[in-house]
């Protein structure tokens, strides 16, 4: 089995049935589907009943929350690669598993394509993702789960996800596994996935929550690292401010020569 694809879902029957159909429809076929249910009151489960022709393994139960369903989801997985595609998160089209994996043979712990950002089933925004993954660009930011590739035994090194955090446990995966594990990397300039926007991390009442995390994660595991991008950013935010004023100052005794020629004249 070269893939597995992980959906996690809590009463949202209808955004559930949208993601079904979505893996069931692709043209490669090589992979497994699982659904992870935190025992649904909703008709969450009359959907998977209705389309358990696409699914591999389902289950409906209580759980402690996100990350602790797509733990379960993991621990089911057989596949080489896993997917984590959430209740309301759609494949591009039905030919994008067919793109990545039909035609390449991967080694790499990460494969990272880009997402599509939707609200309403409108799309509103898109992410392209870095070639090469810098501790840098982690640190303010991550690559896409609904975009990313990992493979199964990169698990094995950095762990499962954090299920004390709420809000950042992805992101403490992947930084961890490009910056502590030094997993290997390749990002494909191909869209996979059409993200819902209506979660938990992208409502702003949790940035400040989310950021407190991301926080809490880089003085534990990178304090000499955090320092030292606290003192860039202050040099670079200085520098910038200097440049500014230059430029103001330039652009003021440009316009102060040139008045004083024009009344020469």
């Amino acid at each position: 089995m070269k893939l597995s694809i992980i959906t996690i879902n809590y009463n949202n029957a209808s955004d559930l049935e949208k993601t079904i159909h979505s893996v069931a429809k692709q043209t490669w076929r090589n992979f497994e589907y699982i659904i992870i249910d935190g025992g649904s009151k909703d008709d969450s489960i009359e959907v998977i009943k209705r389309n358990q022709q696409s699914i591999t393994h389902w289950v409906s139960e209580s759980d402690r929350g996100i990350y602790n369903a797509m733990n379960k989801g993991i621990a089911k997985a057989q596949g080489e690669y896993l997917l984590m595609l959430n209740a309301g998160d759609v494949l591009c089209s039905t030919s994008v598993l067919e793109q990545v994996f039909s035609k390449s043979a991967y080694n790499e712990d990460l494969i990272a394509c880009d997402v599509y950002r939707s609200a309403d089933d409108k799309i509103f925004d898109k992410s392209h993702f870095p070639d090469s993954l810098t501790f840098g660009f982690l640190r303010n930011g991550t690559i896409s789960h609904q975009a990313t590739f990992i493979k199964r035994n990169l698990h094995d090194t950095v762990g499962l996800y954090d299920e004390t955090l709420k809000f950042a446990s992805d992101w403490k995966f992947f930084i961890l596994a490009a910056c502590r594990y030094n997993a290997s990397y390749i990002h494909l300039n191909i869209f996979i996935s059409i993200c819902d926007c209506s979660g938990l991390t992208c409502m702003p009442e949790n940035f400040p929550a989310m950021k407190k995390e991301n926080e809490k994660v880089l003085k534990q595991y990178f304090p000499a690292f955090l320092k030292d991008y606290s003192d860039y950013d202050r040099i670079k935010s200085k520098t910038l401010k200097r440049r500014k004023e230059d430029l103001l100052l330039a652009a003021k005794n440009f316009i102060k020569s040139a008045l004083s020629k024009r009344a020469a004249v």
